[in-house]
């Protein structure tokens, strides 16, 4: 039989080098592993077409019973049963009986399969995060930063002369930008105290008050990029808040420096890197160091009384930091904030009588204004979207804004993008591109009307652009209809003022096209903030299905590429897959088609070239296929551990569903965007939930019953197969498990450490819970944090923080070399007097703290020894890599590293949160026993 069907493959022309033992002259490796060989014989025949037919119809085996033979029987990258090999039945034609099953597999390495899956992850990635992060508005007609002759005015077939860009409205405009300067620090009860010049300024001097409404992310780039532009940063921004790249949007100081104005700056070095070559003449400060809140303002308001006197410039801008620094260490209500305030309230005052003593050489009147680029959150940092971060305050002084007795002028609320159109409009520039803001109308309210309605419309014509450029269906937009409707009207303003100026309808008239100009504007700026922030659902699904195709074929393919071949088989050309396939790629081309033709919102992977988008749903189509593939073989094939007679449970034990349930859960809970806010609450609930399923668990090895549960859970013997033979050990971990004696054991004083250690863990957990509130919805509320940060309880949280860091050395410092430990023991007694310097702890002799320093010393001593500790750990770790007979050093260097990253952490955090690092540290000790 053998040499039948080794002479009927001769006579077809083809031969398989190691179809049988027996055979040689070739070798035959995987599809996927490299290549493939085979040997033809010299009177061989080519392989017709009804052969190559014949030939292909033959049967498949499974994977794993030709590797559990031994013997590796392939032909042409086809793996054979090894009793169908040795026996010689092969499907050679129609008419042949069927002995035996094939299977065609692609066999992957390890490496192939998991850069393959990091390529897709990647992709699906991606056009997910394109979905959430969707592109901002943008106007592209026209060339950056080139000003595009200005439209002109609606004049219903009349000749109008106004078709030139308006004069500027101010001469001279300082900016006096205070970071974290929210809306109530200077129009609530703070500003009252401790800013009085301010407050007669807002409540019966020449200003505008607002309550500019920053949009999240709330940190100072995106923030500045809105000031300035006036359009929507997104959330990538955060990440380069630390390191801003050069603006290249059209903005004010790029418009006003391409103009000829003379800009100034002085403060916050994020100006620099956004405008580094606007400025001719800037000082700019780091806002790293948050520790210091005095020098850093110091280096702007040294420049104040230079600059001041001089007339050679045009834009000021001030961007003072100390009230910020305070708040993230301190908080908004701490001392410090009322001092600051007070600090600023006086400079304001220095630079408005300056620029009212200089306004009587001027033709024009000076602009000062007054700004916050975002809020301060109760516990004093900022980022998110809560109402004291999103609030700022916005005063604009001029004595254009003269106001008549008894004229009481309240702040209105206003989004923080209104600010660039209407810093254009005043200096006389056009309004960059992509502003989605609208003009103050409080500004030009005391010009003429005609002037009032051409500045309104320019703005109109602006924002109607953007909205055609960026929504497709930009006509049934009602702030569209409402800017049309706005421009008729002026329309025939325009053409009755050029007949009869004096005419009494034109103020009636007038009032109405400025009011029906408001609205429209209004409207359109809505419009594109919300398209500016729209979630394009689709693509993100799309995104969202490739990633979990991805992760699905990794957790099917992980024990096969983490066993001893270290490769994965892929099953090929399966009629149930191929007809999935083509099932597939045809439901999801019509689910495309009318997702894309019944979209009113753009889409991005509806935009995409067709070949594109073909490819994409091909390869969401082929990884179903992949995954459904490995599912069946892995359910139908045996692959899954059977149970064990000996036991009724499952390989999964409680712990290991804890974990994966666990994770999954608290995945899909962070699906919500608004939820993020409050996804402590899960993990909260999650942490409680292992504990409880810990302590329960180490009291049944405990004491084990009659029904030998000591076996069970988490640190169970692993479970075998009816054949005896052991499962799969992914990660080795049952070869630690098998080292472990049942905790029944121990005796004494080890064993009630190992009961209580989850109750001691659980125990931390809810006592860092008590001490800070955290959330949107929790923060606002009282907890230990806010009792021990107050002034009245110094005493109270001295005590606590020497406490907390003799118990953090005492746990830091127990495998550290001697150095180590003293170096250790200095440096947390640096971190007190740092925290003793600043004021928010006493020291036993000196109870004001004053006259020592203001903390940089001590913070400057404390980094001394963080550097020491990581560069003895880091020079004990190279050494035990390079000298064989230095690997004790290894562990010492490891503990080294570790006490200076403790240290670092003393110095940084809080002291009232010296208590989170403690009792991290505790809980590190007690899971490490």
């Amino acid at each position: 039989m053998r040499g039948e069907v080794l002479s009927h493959l001769q006579s077809m022309g083809f031969l398989c080098g190691t179809l049988l033992p027996e055979v040689g002259g070739g070798a035959s490796v995987g599809i996927g592993a490299a290549r493939r060989k085979y040997v033809r014989p010299q009177h061989a025949r080519p392989l017709g077409a009804e052969s190559a037919r014949s030939f292909t119809r033959c049967f498949r085996a499974p994977v794993r019973d030709h590797r559990a033979a031994g013997t590796d029987h392939r032909l042409g990258g086809c793996f054979l049963h090894p009793e169908a090999a040795a026996a010689g039945l092969l499907c050679l034609g129609s008419g042949t009986r069927v002995h035996a099953r094939r299977e065609c597999v692609m066999r992957l390495g390890s490496g192939t399969f998991a850069a393959g899956c990091v390529v897709i992850e990647v992709l699906g990635v991606a056009l997910f995060l394109r979905g959430f992060f969707p592109a901002p508005v943008r106007s592209f007609s026209g060339t950056e930063h080139h000003a595009e002759p200005p439209a002109p005015e609606p004049s219903a077939g009349a000749t109008s002369n106004w078709t030139n860009r308006p004069p500027p409205l101010f001469s001279k405009v300082v900016i006096m930008l205070i970071d974290g300067l929210r809306d109530d620090f200077v129009f609530g009860s703070k500003g009252v105290k401790f800013m009085p010049y301010t407050t007669y300024l807002v409540e019966k001097g020449a200003s505008h008050s607002f309550v500019a409404e920053a949009r999240p992310p709330t940190v100072t780039m995106p923030r500045v990029k809105a000031l300035m532009t006036g359009s929507l940063p997104g959330f990538i921004d955060v990440v380069r808040n630390l390191n801003s790249p050069a603006l290249l949007e059209d903005n004010v100081i790029t418009q006003a420096w391409a103009s000829g104005r003379r800009i100034i700056f002085y403060g916050d070095e994020t100006w620099v890197k956004l405008f580094p070559r606007h400025f001719v003449e800037y000082d700019g400060t780091t806002s790293f160091f948050v520790s210091d809140h005095t020098e850093v303002d110091d280096n702007v308001t040294r420049h104040l009384d230079t600059v001041l006197k001089r007339g050679d410039w045009d834009v000021l801008i001030l961007h003072y930091l100390g009230l910020d620094h305070i708040g993230h260490v301190s908080g908004p209500h701490s001392p410090g904030i009322g001092r600051k305030l007070g600090e600023m309230d006086s400079i304001l005052m220095r630079v408005h009588t300056s620029l009212l003593a200089q306004e009587r050489e001027m033709p024009l009147p000076s602009l000062l204004v007054l700004c916050g680029d975002h809020g301060m959150a109760e516990r004093g940092g900022h980022g998110a979207s809560s109402v004291e971060e999103v609030n700022t305050a916005l005063l604009l002084i001029s004595s254009a804004f003269e106001r008549k007795p008894g004229d009481i002028r309240r702040p209105q609320h206003i989004q923080q993008t209104d600010v660039a159109p209407t810093l254009a409009i005043g200096l006389g520039l056009p309004i960059p591109k992509h502003s989605v803001g609208c003009l103050l109308l409080p500004v030009v309210a005391a010009r003429a009307m005609r002037e009032q309605l051409r500045l309104l419309h320019l703005n109109a014509v602006q924002l109607s652009r953007l909205l055609q450029e960026n929504v497709p269906s930009y006509k049934r937009e009602p702030g569209f209809e409402q800017f049309q409707m706005s421009e008729r009207l002026h329309a025939n303003w325009v053409r009755l003022y050029l007949e009869d100026s004096r005419s009494e309808v034109l103020l009636s008239l007038g009032s109405k096209v400025r009011r029906q100009y408001s609205d429209a504007l209004r409207t359109l700026s809505r419009s594109l903030s919300t398209q500016g922030a729209h979630y394009d659902v689709y693509s993100m699904v799309v995104g969202a299905v490739v990633v979990l195709e991805v992760l699905a074929l990794l957790l099917l393919g992980v024990p096969q590429v983490l066993g001893a071949a270290a490769e994965l088989d892929v099953p090929l050309s399966s009629p149930v897959s191929c007809l999935l396939f083509y099932l597939a790629l045809l439901l999801l081309g019509a689910v495309h088609v009318i997702v894309c033709t019944s979209a009113e919102s753009s889409c991005y992977f509806c935009s995409l070239a067709w070949p594109a988008a073909a490819a994409v749903l091909a390869l969401v189509s082929a990884l179903l296929c992949a995954v459904v593939s490995a599912l069946t073989r892995t359910l139908v094939g045996g692959e899954l551990p059977k149970r064990s007679p000996a036991r009724s449970g499952s390989r999964w034990s409680e712990g290991d569903l804890l974990f994966l349930l666990g994770t999954l859960g608290h995945a899909a809970s962070l699906g919500s965007s608004s939820f993020v806010e409050e996804e402590h609450q899960t993990w909260y609930f999650l942490i409680n939930t292992l504990c409880l399923a810990l302590g329960h668990d180490i009291c049944r090895r405990c004491f084990p019953g009659d029904d030998g549960d000591r076996e069970g859970g988490f640190a169970g013997v692993a479970p075998t197969r009816p054949d005896k033979s052991p499962r799969h050990d992914l990660l080795g971990l049952d070869q630690r498990r098998k080292g472990q004696s049942s905790l029944d054991t121990l005796r004494g004083r080890e064993k009630w450490m190992v009961l209580a250690s989850p109750w001691l863990v659980l125990s931390c957990c809810r006592l860092l819970r008590s001490l800070n509130h955290t959330g949107v919805q929790w923060a606002h509320r009282p907890d230990l944090g806010h009792w021990l940060a107050s002034p009245d309880h110094r005493a109270e949280l001295s005590v606590l923080a020497a406490l907390c860091l003799l118990a953090i050395f005492a746990l830091a410092h127990r495998r550290c070399s001697p150095v180590s430990r003293v170096a250790m023991a200095l440096g947390l007694l640096g971190v007190y007097c740092y925290r003793a310097a600043t004021g928010h702890l006493l020291l036993p002799w000196q109870q004001d703290s004053k006259g020592i320093s203001k903390g940089i010393i001590e913070a400057r001593f404390v980094y001394v020894f963080v550097l020491g500790l990581l560069f003895t750990g880091t020079k004990d770790l190279l050494k035990s890599r390079v000298i064989a007979a230095d690997r004790a050093r290894q562990p010492a260097g490891l503990w080294d590293l570790h006490g200076g990253l403790v240290l670092l952490a003393a110095l940084l955090v809080r002291p009232h949160n010296l208590p989170v690092l403690l009792c991290s540290l505790l809980v590190q000790a007690v899971m490490t026993r």
